[in-house]
Formats: C-alpha cells, sequence, structure tokens
C-alpha cells in the first residue's frame, strides 16, 4: 500500500508518499481499506519530532479514518456489529495517512446516517475529544457555561454544537471576525477576539462576573493563570494541548478560594480499553444529534494524500474553519 511517511522530522515537505507494507490485524482488530483521513495538530508535532506514536502504534502520521471494512481479526466477533464491507470510521494510535489501517474494533463505529463517507473521517478525535473531555471528566451540565479557546477549529467546532445541543451557554475565543461569525452560526453565545479583546474581562461581563464553569484549553502555559481567573465557583480548566508552552506559574490561593480543578488529559495514548470505553459513550450521546442533523463535521477543505504537506500548512496557517481532510 501507500502511505504518507516521515523519513525525517521537518517542515511539511518532511511528509514524503511511500510504498509500505500492508498492515496485518491482529486479535481483535478491523482492517479497514481507508477512503479519508482527517488532520489534527498532533500530527504536526509527530511531522515535527515533538509527539512520537505510543509503543506499539503505527509510525504513519494520522488519528482518525473513514472507510470500508477489509477483513476482522480473529476475536473480532459478531457482538462488535462490524461486517466486512461495512462503512465505518475509527479513532487510531497512528497510521491514518495510508491506504490501509488495523485498529481494535472496539475504536470503530459505523458512519453515521446522513454523513458522506469522507466527511466523516473528520468526525472520531473530536468527537471522542469533547465528549471525554467536556462531559465525562468535567461534567458539563445543562446552563453552565463552556469557554472554547480556538472555537473555530475542528475541536472547537465540535464542542460549540455538542454544548449547545445539550443547553450549555458557550464561550469562544478566536483570531479573527470571519471565524467568530462561524462560530456563532454554530450556536456560540459569546464570541471574543483574543487579539483585541481580554477573554477573562470580556466573559466576566457577558455572565455577570460568573466566568467559566468548564473551560476547554489548547494553549497551555501561555494561558494557565488568566484560565483559572475566568473560573467561575467549582469550575473546571481542562488542558488538551500545549500552543501555549509546557511550564506555567498557577496561584494555588487563586484555586482553592473557587473551589476548583485543572485537568490535563491525552487521548492518543489511552489503553485501548479506555479508548472503547470513550468510543462507545460517542455512539449513545453524539451519534444520535449527528443523525438528527443537529450536530455536523465541519470540513474546510479535501486534498488527495499526496498533498498532504499543502493539508499540514493549511492546518499550520489557522485560517480554516472546522477539519482538513485527504482522500485515498
Amino acid at each position: 500500500m501507500q502511505a504518507v511517511t516521515i523519513p525525517e522530522p521537518g517542515e511539511a515537505d518532511a511528509l514524503v508518499l511511500a510504498d509500505v507494507p500492508d498492515p496485518t490485524p491482529g486479535p481483535g482488530e478491523v482492517l479497514i481499506d481507508v477512503v479519508a483521513a482527517g488532520l489534527n495538530r498532533a500530527d504536526i508535532m509527530q511531522r515535527r519530532g515533538f509527539y512520537p506514536p505510543p509503543k506499539g502504534a503505527s509510525e504513519y502520521p494520522g488519528l482518525e479514518v473513514s472507510g470500508r471494512v477489509a477483513a476482522l481479526g480473529e476475536r473480532v466477533g459478531a457482538d462488535s456489529g462490524l461486517s466486512v464491507g461495512d462503512e465505518v470510521c475509527a479513532l487510531l494510535s497512528g497510521g491514518g495517512y495510508a491506504q490501509k489501517v488495523a485498529v481494535p474494533a472496539g475504536q470503530v463505529l459505523p458512519v453515521p446516517a446522513g454523513v458522506g463517507l469522507v466527511e466523516a473521517a473528520g468526525l472520531m478525535e473530536v468527537a471522542a475529544t469533547v465528549w471525554s473531555n467536556v462531559f465525562m471528566t468535567a461534567n458539563l451540565q445543562p446552563g453552565q457555561t463552556l469557554l472554547v479557546h480556538g472555537g473555530s477549529s475542528g475541536i472547537g467546532t465540535m464542542a460549540i454544537q455538542l454544548a449547545s445541543a445539550l443547553g450549555a451557554r458557550v464561550a469562544v475565543t478566536a483570531g479573527s471576525q470571519t471565524k467568530l461569525e462561524a462560530c456563532r452560526a454554530l450556536g456560540a453565545d459569546i464570541l471574543i477576539d483574543y487579539k483585541e479583546q481580554d477573554f477573562v474581562e470580556q466573559l466576566r461581563e457577558e455572565t455577570d462576573g460568573h466566568g467559566a464553569d468548564v473551560i476547554l484549553d489548547v494553549v497551555g502555559a501561555k494561558y494557565l493563570d488568566r484560565n483559572v481567573d475566568a473560573l467561575a465557583v467549582n469550575g473546571r480548566l481542562v488542558v488538551i494541548g500545549l500552543q501555549g508552552g509546557r511550564k506555567g506559574e498557577l496561584d494555588l490561593g487563586v484555586l482553592l478560594s473557587k473551589r476548583a480543578a485543572v485537568i490535563a488529559t491525552s487521548l492518543r495514548a489511552r489503553p485501548s480499553a479506555e479508548k472503547a470505553t470513550i468510543v462507545a459513550a460517542v455512539r449513545d450521546h453524539v451519534w444520535p444529534l449527528i443523525e438528527h442533523g443537529t450536530v455536523r463535521p465541519i470540513i474546510q477543505e479535501v486534498l488527495p494524500m499526496d498533498r498532504a504537506p499543502d493539508a499540514h500548512r493549511i492546518l499550520e496557517a489557522s485560517n480554516h474553519i472546522g477539519k482538513v481532510i485527504l482522500t485515498t
């Protein structure tokens, strides 16, 4: 098969399409003929040499795909609900930028009704990330306020839709009016241009001093103290990215006074059983909203796999809204 490889870490041109051996499904795994793969910032970090795949995972980038079931490995029984030929999407630890991928059956779901097979490549990583962090970990409730940094990103556009659909008030930060208007169209209530406005002050003003009950943060150190300032009493800050650095200072006195929590999580390195639990929750809670049309994948651009460097440049320029997809 062909896959996008990284012979040496570097800039976008470090991605090289090459002929590589086909994967073989192990016990409990499903082999998928890939139709499309979704891009994520973790792929950029891996390309640069900063985010190696977990032990035993494919060395090729790509954390989510859509495609058709090509084969079932041993111990994949009828209770999996999967059959050869099924149209599916999957959450991966790596290997998505390829024509085939092997993945544990518990990380595979049928493509939701009403969603095209290519579009479905942009669903699994963002749905699993948002549901596990905002709802399973931070326990966002109807009527509470969620602040999403990077509201126009793939994760941001999913978080806005899910939180809004489930009765929360959604605040977002983004770097342009175009992005903010796209967030508004998806259900965001409070729009903050982080280049022109202080998000802590703006959020306090818009919430009559309450702040955010949950913050979903991809920035990390640069926003740490301000995120804590922006939290409501009993608020939960969930850090899922380090775009603004790894090390920051935290005033524990402020955290104590608010009885608040700072939580850091990642998805890629979790054991397969934990991922299967998250994927099952996504199927129960997110897939019905997608099939009803309440939530939908937001796709910026679709490019062929041999243009993976161009796709990475689009993601790095940060002018996109939603997801960028590669097709085989």
